[in-house]
């Protein structure tokens, strides 16, 4: 998760994430990130139109925890910051070359921190 203050927790996924798992992943990444980057009460979240996003359980959730939600434009991934990202985190793999998974799960954060900077 990407903040203006930093980044929030990482979350490794295995296998596909479906509704359920998005939001069991914002319960205990989100708000904790929040928190500890003491964003305050003026933010606002942004996710894409992802099926698991825009979900009726998921809008449920996010309406339940008083979330303010970006609305977000159909087919606009250039509106979206990590999606500059993705390309920054390709080439540091490649660079990288990581040998096993725990190799790479080290890449992502380590790419995020400079990026942000």
């Amino acid at each position: 998760m990407l903040f203006c203050k930093g980044t929030g927790r990482l979350h490794h996924i295995e296998g596909r994430m479906d509704g359920a798992m998005y939001r069991e992943i914002l319960a205990n990444n989100l708000l904790p990130s929040v928190r500890a980057l003491k964003m305050g009460c003026g933010w606002v979240f942004q996710h894409d139109n992802d099926p698991k996003h825009t979900a009726r359980a998921t809008k449920e959730w996010l309406r339940k925890k008083h979330l303010k939600v970006l609305e977000w434009p159909s087919q606009s991934p250039d509106l979206n910051p990590i999606e500059h990202l993705w390309r920054e985190m390709k080439v540091c793999i490649a660079q990288r070359q990581p040998r096993n998974l725990k190799d790479l799960e080290k890449i992502p954060s380590l790419t995020v921190e400079v990026y942000l900077r």
